[in-house]
């Protein structure tokens, strides 16, 4: 089976094709359509925009599509930045720059407080009908970014039951345990079963 991966980034098509390496799927990118439409992701919710992603490069590739939207939630921010996260500090700033809004947003907040999740939800479209696939990670918020893997606010994000943020774990732990592995693994699962059954 092929599938569509709403993003031209080659690095996440190459993670995802090794990630389904025992299986009979296959992921190509945008770069192989004729056409590639900015999709404007202003949804309420994260269901919204990667429904939209989903649902846009569907009707061009006419093959299944697998669109993501995900973001982080912070407690002490009743939820903020949420599906704001990648324009957390405006439009096209550089991670660095959304770490530094986000802590400084935080400063007053003690740490028994900095509480937050990271959330990935996972939109296939398949034969023109979407299909859901929700994961997510609680952990705390750091008061300073430690760490050089990973991206967004990785350096910030001490997942729960670790000592170390998401970017000092390094990507290995971080594919394993992370808010998209846990998406990832739920449609693993039920694309299983659809192959077994076709």
């Amino acid at each position: 089976m092929k599938i569509l991966l709403a993003t031209g980034n080659k690095g996440k098509i190459k993670e995802m094709n090794a990630l389904f390496s025992d299986m009979d799927i296959e992921f190509i990118g945008t770069d192989t359509l004729k056409e590639t439409p900015e999709v404007v992701e202003d949804g309420k919710t994260y269901h919204d925009n990667a429904l939209k992603k989903a649902m846009t490069f569907y009707k061009i590739a006419l093959i299944p599509t697998l669109a993501e939207d995900s973001g982080l939630e912070v407690d002490a921010l009743h939820g903020a930045p949420g599906v704001y996260s990648a324009r957390i500090a405006g439009e096209g700033a550089p991670d660095a720059e959304k770490v530094r809004k986000l802590l400084e947003m935080m400063k007053d907040v003690p740490d028994e407080r900095r509480t937050a999740r990271f959330v990935s939800v996972l939109c296939l479209v398949l034969d023109g009908k979407p299909y859901f696939f929700e994961g997510q990670v609680r952990g705390h918020i750091t008061r300073r970014p430690s760490g050089r893997s990973g991206f967004g606010f990785d350096p910030v994000f001490v997942p729960e039951g670790y000592k170390r943020t998401f970017a000092s774990l390094g990507q290995k732990t971080k594919n394993r345990i992370s808010h998209r592995a846990r998406a990832i693994e739920k449609l693993k699962e039920f694309l299983k079963e659809r192959l077994t059954r076709s």
